[in-house]
């Protein structure tokens, strides 16, 4: 394979894998938050809250990933 293939590959690769993540816990709470809200639907401010702050630190991951794929496509 020619180094430029290979450059793409690798970003592809790192991207999938690093959204992977973020992607499956993002997923697994709105699940969780879904299922306490049908419990408790009083405290639907808190929820919502603690939610959408964990949802910014999956992201984050997956910004770090994105980061990563962009450096491999124009640096090496």
């Amino acid at each position: 394979m020619e180094a430029e293939s290979m450059k793409l590959l690798a970003a592809a690769i790192a991207m999938g894998v690093g959204a992977l993540g973020p992607g499956l816990g993002i997923g697994m709470l709105g699940k969780g938050a879904m299922e306490a809200l049908g419990r408790n639907p009083e405290s639907k401010s808190a929820i919502m809250t603690n939610m959408i702050l964990a949802i910014a630190f999956c992201e984050a991951i997956a910004i770090y990933a994105l980061i990563v794929a962009i450096m491999i496509l124009f640096l090496f």
